[in-house]
Formats: C-alpha cells, sequence, structure tokens
C-alpha cells in the first residue's frame, strides 16, 4: 500500500480490489480477482490499472477503461463482495476430512 500511496493514489481508489487480507494470499488468482471486486462497482469510464508482481517473476500491468456496457453485465453473476460476505470458515480438521487427507479406518 506504500508504494499506492507513494504514486498518489487515494485509499479508496486501491481498497476494494484489495482482497488479500479479507481472503488469504491466492497468489496468481490475486490480481484477477481484486479485478472482479473492481468491475463490480465500476462505472462507464472508470479508468483501472491493475498490475501484479510475482516473487521473481517479474510483473504486469493493465490499464483498463469501463465500457458503457458495464452496467449492463454487472448484474449477470453475484458480485465478487457477495461471494466473501458468504463464505463459511473452517477449521484444518474440516479442511482434512473435507478433502479426505486422512485415512479413516
Amino acid at each position: 500500500t506504500r508504494a499506492l500511496e507513494q504514486l498518489g493514489f487515494t485509499k479508496e481508489q486501491w481498497q476494494t480490489g484489495l482482497l488479500v487480507r479479507e481472503i488469504g494470499n491466492t497468489y496468481a488468482g490475486a490480481a484477477m480477482i481484486g479485478l472482479t471486486a473492481v468491475l463490480d462497482v465500476a462505472a462507464p469510464g472508470d479508468r483501472i490499472l491493475m498490475v501484479s508482481y510475482g516473487s521473481g517473476a517479474g510483473s504486469d500491468g493493465f490499464d483498463l477503461m469501463a465500457t458503457d456496457k458495464i452496467t449492463e453485465v454487472q448484474t449477470r453473476a453475484p458480485s465478487t463482495r457477495s461471494y466473501i460476505e458468504r463464505r463459511v470458515q473452517i477449521d484444518y480438521a474440516q479442511y482434512v476430512r473435507m478433502r479426505r487427507k486422512l485415512a479413516t479406518h
């Protein structure tokens, strides 16, 4: 977040797409999940900068512009925020059972 502020972005501009603190590090998926959250609330004409960084693997940046169709497509699927809000937290023991990681006798 320090780099964003040094580049002149306000918290309101980047907080919607920065979801790591809420959902954990999804690694390669982080930029795309953040982008879906931003597109969920974007308005026609909004300019969106998406930048990813991989440890040692380089960086990619995309400069996007929301078109007039954004409001039409925003209602076609549940929002990223709605998926986050309806998640069910499980502990490691539940995860192991669900994934059948341990043999039962």
